[in-house]
């Protein structure tokens, strides 16, 4: 198979066109992380790398529009539901990486597994006054009135999980909030940045759902911000990395995974702030054993989320 580079693209080496040896990988942001896996993973191989990088959303589109010619031999996405999909289609090839020993269960399966992951939280803005918030349920508090922002499930994997994992332990409950934290000023203005981007600027106090690792990057660089992962519980929002069956490039895209989950792999991942996918890999921010995590069924949300959606919606109107 001919794969010409995408774009637009990050080509490690030059080169006008990929080769008949080159790997061909699809990712989801953050831009510095999946440009310095795959210089590392040249610079440890000798394999070049066409990386095309983009958000979930436009990954798989161009995945899904290039299946009468497929081009991708590694897949990175943001979203674990795209992960399921492609499993349930057998549009995956089946791989079991041996660095994947202490990747916990409930982040892989025969056809995928976790390069990192993020936890959703509450941000809020320490320049304020505000009172640091330690549960979902404060913001719903005269206090925070007209102050909070939260990312649109329709619009962020990240904030759907959080959604679904509210409502896998009581959706009666989690509509509830939903419908209060609405009545108590809550905008909902698109995906992760557009909740974010107010709370840095002041404009908005605290944003309800969101990705920790790009608000620790932020807070790295200065940003008066804080991070909360309440007590009662929040979700992982983990980032599968799965082959495509139609690679011709199998080899090559098996050991691309092996280097994502090897220690130096996992310390690029750590670099940028995301959970490792291992257990045994130290990072600069919470760890495994810093959270408390909703426990739901991913396989199961994702078959519903589209309803997940509709009731999110409803209970915000």
């Amino acid at each position: 198979m001919f794969k010409k580079i995408a774009t637009p693209a990050i080509v490690m080496m030059a080169a006008a066109a990929a080769s008949a040896d080159d790997l061909t990988v699809y990712s989801a942001g953050p831009k510095p992380l999946s440009a310095a896996l795959a210089e590392a993973f040249t610079a440890k191989t000798g394999i070049t790398v066409n990386l095309f990088q983009s958000t979930s959303g436009k990954v798989m589109a161009r995945y899904e529009a290039e299946k009468a010619n497929p081009q991708a031999d590694v897949l990175i996405s943001a979203s674990w539901g795209h992960a399921i999909t492609l499993s349930d289609a057998g549009e995956l090839l089946p791989y079991t990486s041996p660095n994947a020993d202490t990747v916990p269960a409930s982040l892989k399966t025969e056809d995928y597994v976790a390069q990192g992951a993020a936890a959703i939280a509450m941000v809020y803005n320490t320049s304020l006054g505000l009172p640091a918030p330690a549960e979902w349920s404060d913001l719903t508090d005269e206090a925070y009135k007209d102050m909070v922002t939260m990312p649109d499930p329709s619009a962020s994997g990240a904030a759907l999980s959080l959604v679904q994992g509210l409502a896998s332990q009581d959706a009666d409950a989690a509509w509830s909030l939903m419908g209060a934290l609405k009545d108590n000023g809550m905008i909902v203005p698109g995906a992760n940045a557009a909740a974010l981007n107010p709370v840095l600027s002041g404009a908005r106090g605290v944003v309800f759902g969101a990705v920790d690792y790009i608000a620790l990057g932020q807070k790295a660089k200065g940003e008066a911000i804080e991070v909360v992962y309440p007590e009662s519980g929040t979700v992982l929002a983990p980032r599968p990395i799965m082959i495509p069956a139609t690679t011709d490039q199998a080899d090559e895209a098996k050991q691309f995974m092996d280097f994502v989950l090897s220690d130096e792999g996992q310390a690029l991942v750590a670099d940028r702030m995301i959970l490792p996918a291992r257990t045994d890999i130290s990072s600069k921010r919470a760890g495994w054993d810093e959270l408390s995590l909703i426990d739901f069924d991913y396989v199961k949300a994702a078959a519903e989320s589209e309803d997940t959606i509709a009731a999110f919606k409803a209970a915000v109107e």
